[in-house]
């Protein structure tokens, strides 16, 4: 058989192309960080994880341009060989700073921070306990180790508890799981998940980062930070592509572990360094972050503004403390229908479909920021109000 065939027996999106109603690759030909333009259209955007909005700060803007300038585009290397700039160990300290941990390291790319680190640690003795709904680079980062990886039922400690119980390992054991899962907006148990590690010693405990930073905890540090288990969580994940307005990733934790993985994480080692336009936007967001809480505070009351109006709508959405509200839809060509539609009235959304959720159970993503005004997020729950019945969103 051509090696090629599945490829040309693929025919779903095209099928979903055909039919009007394909959501993807989206051409975006400008931005101002709420809004952009498709088609020549403004529209609004309600799906992006540029959760404090500071994608178009002046000033993150401009440090990214001094860092070119200073710099070049790349240091066309990796960090270990001839990449490392001095902007790069100035975030790895700073980040360690802001997440409460002894040393962090930073990656170029979130994907890579996840299935790097995991990978690396993970040794054929070892045994990894991962929830069953974690980010992709989550499940890479374990497939790549060599260990044995078992899952437990979603954001479920006790299914995690039993499945410990189950199972023991010749060398050491460790917990992974999304700090906010990222397509429902769900935060981990943490709480149960430090006590299973807690009666499991020495089991160690991984928290990806992602969704919560910049949303959750004290000026936005996290999920930890909000449960006050940031020093019973092992290693910190965390990606530069959502609050921190910029690309990459970082894993923060031990000195030790960190040194590590500076010298055994084929993602790091074997990838370019991040820009230094990237790090030096992201380094500018920190600042803002910690010295300007009140755009924390503004995400927060958009996120309860939305929050609440669902409720009042009685719109069949998954309950979130975060800023991703998912609404129920169903049928999967239901659920880009309907996000072709909003698109054509001005609202930009994003559709979770199958495999991402199981067959059925499609959902309509919308995701909030700080720089949301009152007039927009209006505007967006009036269209979701006017095609709640025609699409029965209304919980029942």
């Amino acid at each position: 058989m051509d090696f090629f065939q599945k490829c040309y027996d693929y025919r779903d999106a095209d099928m979903a192309r055909e039919m009007g109603i394909y959501p993807y690759f989206v051409p975006i030909e400008e931005s101002s960080g709420t809004e952009v333009v498709i088609k020549g259209k403004k529209v609004l955007m309600v799906c992006s994880n540029n959760y404090l909005g500071l994608t178009h700060d002046p000033r993150v803007k401009e440090a990214a341009i001094n860092a070119i300038k200073r710099f070049g585009t790349s240091g066309c290397g990796s960090r270990l060989a001839n990449g490392n700039f001095i902007l790069h160990n100035e975030l790895d300290e700073r980040l360690a700073r802001f997440i409460g941990k002894p040393a962090a390291l930073v990656y170029p790319a979130g994907f890579l921070a996840n299935a790097g680190s995991i990978s690396c640690l993970i040794d054929s003795n070892d045994m990894v306990f991962s929830d069953e709904d974690n980010h992709s680079s989550i499940i890479a980062g374990c497939r790549l180790g060599r260990g044995r990886v078992i899952r437990y039922a979603h954001n479920d400690s006790n299914d995690l508890a039993a499945k410990v119980k189950e199972n023991s390992a010749k060398g050491g054991a460790l917990i992974v799981a999304d700090g906010v899962f990222s397509m429902a907006g769900t935060i981990v148990d943490l709480p149960g998940l430090v006590k299973v590690k807690r009666d499991n010693p020495p089991m160690r405990l991984y928290i990806d980062e992602a969704h919560g930073i910049g949303v959750l905890g004290k000026d936005g540090r996290g999920t930890t930070n909000h449960f006050g288990l940031t020093d019973e969580v092992d290693l910190i994940m965390g990606t530069f592509s959502k609050t921190f307005a910029s690309v990459g990733g970082f894993v923060a934790g031990p000195k030790e572990v960190i040194n590590f993985m500076q010298h055994r994480s084929s993602g790091e080692i074997f990838s370019a360094a991040a820009t230094p336009a990237s790090v030096a936007a992201i380094l500018k967001v920190l600042d803002i972050i910690e010295t300007e809480p009140e755009h924390v505070e503004r995400l927060r009351k958009n996120m309860r503004k939305m929050r609440e109006a669902f409720e009042s709508l009685n719109i069949n959405f998954i309950p979130s403390d975060t800023a991703i509200l998912c609404i129920r839809v169903g049928d999967e060509f239901k659920t880009c229908r309907l996000v072709m539609e909003l698109l054509e009235r001005g609202l930009f959304t994003t559709p979770v479909v199958y495999p991402v959720v199981p067959q059925g159970q499609g959902l309509i993503r919308t995701a909030y920021m700080a720089t949301h005004t009152e007039e927009q997020l209006n505007f967006a729950l009036d269209l979701i109000r006017e095609f709640a019945p025609k699409y029965g969103l209304f919980r029942q």
